[in-house]
């Protein structure tokens, strides 16, 4: 039911844009017909929507999964789970994150927003009720490992330059199809506004479908640091039982950016956000 959350947004953020840059400007008799005039502005949109994206990712992942933020414990779990939190961060020298609990029946958690001093860490009931204490501190530091080493503002600079290359490498492929269509047309007419509008918005469906595959790329190299995090923080073998455990669990229900900054991601080859549990099984014992 829920969308792509981050790669989801930051694709639409491209297309609005996108209808700002040939609706909006021209309108106001701004235009942009030199290569250098399209890098500049494909930069400060793609940037701009991408860092848009991350500085609404906290309030964006608490009301799609509905995560209840732990503002004082009531049981014995709430009270375990922000004290290994604080813990965990005071171990990896960040800010206090927000704990928070979600309602869902996989085992999984995450970590989310915009700087290591405005962070958020939530976790699934699913985790709480089938992982073990180590298990589940395991995870947890894994999720802090993420805020520790800046992941969401990694993963949105690569976004925004991913951003920045497909609104402008997709007016380049349409402004060369123009062309091209005007010297074989014997009235020497191009696509027109439509023609144009509709090659640019093809263009950016097929220049974000790579753009997706490259975040994808980092997100399992970064993924790898994160566990590596996690066993500097609680040791590799609770680690390692994690990520056994979670081989036998469901596949897990977040999407987007939730699931590039979760402990379980889908296993979908080249648009996969986490590498197969055993590869990171094989790691962690190589450390």
């Amino acid at each position: 039911m829920r969308m792509l959350l981050f790669l989801g947004t930051n694709f639409a953020i491209v297309i609005v844009l996108g209808l700002f840059l040939n609706v909006i400007l021209p309108a106001f008799g701004i235009q942009l017909g030199n290569t250098a005039g399209y890098l500049v502005i494909a930069f400060v949109f793609g940037m701009g929507g991408s860092f848009i994206s991350l500085w609404m990712s906290k309030g964006m992942a608490k009301r799609a999964t509905g995560a209840q933020v732990i503002e004082q414990p009531r049981t014995q779990e709430e009270r375990w789970l922000v004290e290994t939190v604080a813990r965990l961060a005071k171990g990896a020298n960040i800010p206090m994150p927000e704990v928070a609990i979600y309602p869902a029946p996989d085992i999984n958690a995450f970590a989310t927003g915009a700087n290591k001093s405005n962070s958020l860490v939530a976790v699934s009931q699913g985790l709480l009720r089938n992982m073990t204490a180590d298990e589940a501190e395991a995870v947890l530091a894994h999720e802090v490992a993420h805020i520790a080493n800046g992941d969401m503002v990694t993963m949105a600079l690569v976004q925004g330059v991913l951003n920045t290359f497909v609104i402008f490498l997709a007016r380049v492929v349409a402004q060369i199809v123009n062309s091209a269509v005007s010297r074989g047309s014997s009235s020497g007419q191009g696509l027109g506004f439509i023609g144009y509008f509709a090659t640019v918005l093809v263009m950016e469906m097929v220049f974000g479908i790579i753009a997706n595959i490259i975040a994808m790329w980092f997100s399992r190299k970064r993924e790898f640091r994160a566990d590596a995090g996690s066993a500097s923080l609680v040791g590799a073998p609770k680690m390692i039982a994690a990520l056994q455990r979670l081989k036998g669990s469901a596949e897990p229900e977040l999407d987007g950016q939730l699931v590039a900054f979760g402990i379980n991601g889908k296993r979908k080859e080249l648009f996969a956000s986490h590498p197969s549990l055993d590869d990171r099984i094989d790691a962690l014992r190589r450390l």
